[in-house]
């Protein structure tokens, strides 16, 4: 297999010499193409610091991050965006679509930062639209369609341009448990037929179990990892509770 993702001795402090909060204390992994990595952990925990530093938002204070064989620790700030742009694909909590643009406009909107040809827009919109179920509210507005319809838009938005790792910041965070389980369904079918690396941050149980591993943060630290397997996803739901009955985190079934 090939790895996309690897994380080496990675540390992250906030504070000066006095009063240092040690938020990531020394976390290493790998994550191979087209696994679908989950990351856990109670509060302060530090995996949306985490997310940050592997997302390039945040910088580390020591380690290395390597994708596809880049050393993203190294990257000059005004190189980082262009990097982000072309590597990875976000989906936030909250959808960051603009209300003034329609569906189909907020998904062209990543074709035309990367410069995409004006011929290939409507083409790559139409396929990853069909992909992900949204191809009939294409010309629609933000606040003419429902919260997983527009969480589908944002997974569109973040996946039309082939990202090398999709990036998942409590996806389910803003959904009612429908739209939730909708939207859950969606990244599973993203990472089954399309092949997408996917790494996601969640405080729940639910939405954890569709991810293949997961990792479970506690005082900056790796406390474990779950594989899935073979176990039913219902099972694997069990483990994870467990785990974290253990380390104190919340969660909730939907």
């Amino acid at each position: 297999m090939n790895t996309i993702l690897k994380l080496e001795h990675i540390q992250k402090y906030y504070g000066n010499e006095g009063n240092i909060t040690k938020a990531i204390r020394d976390i290493g992994f790998s994550v191979e193409a087209g696994e679908f990595l989950g990351i856990m952990g109670p509060s302060g925990s530090g995996k949306t610091t985490l997310l940050n530093c592997i997302s390039t938002i945040d910088t580390v204070s020591a380690g290395h991050i390597f994708l596809d064989g880049t050393d993203v620790t190294e990257i000059k700030p005004k190189s980082l965006a262009r990097f982000r742009r072309e590597n990875l694909g976000f989906v936030f909590q909250d959808f960051h679509l603009l209300d003034t643009l329609t569906i189909s406009e907020n998904i062209a909107l990543a074709l035309a930062i990367n410069k995409t040809p004006a011929k290939d827009v409507e083409p790559r919109i139409s396929d990853i639209a069909q992909t992900l179920n949204i191809g009939d509210i294409l010309n629609k507005y933000p606040y003419q369609v429902s919260g997983g319809q527009k969480q589908r838009c944002a997974c569109a938005r973040a996946l039309i341009n082939h990202p090398k790792l999709l990036l998942a910041d409590e996806p389910t965070g803003a959904l009612d448990s429908h739209s939730a389980q909708m939207l859950l369904s969606t990244i599973q079918s993203i990472h089954e037929h399309l092949g997408a690396t996917i790494l996601m941050v969640t405080h729940d149980a639910f939405t954890a179990s569709y991810a293949n591993r997961i990792l479970f943060l506690r005082d900056g630290e790796i406390f474990t990892e779950l594989c899935k397997g073979s176990d039913s996803r219902k099972n694997f739901f069990h483990k994870i509770l467990h785990v974290l009955t253990i380390i104190g985190g919340q969660s909730h079934v939907c």
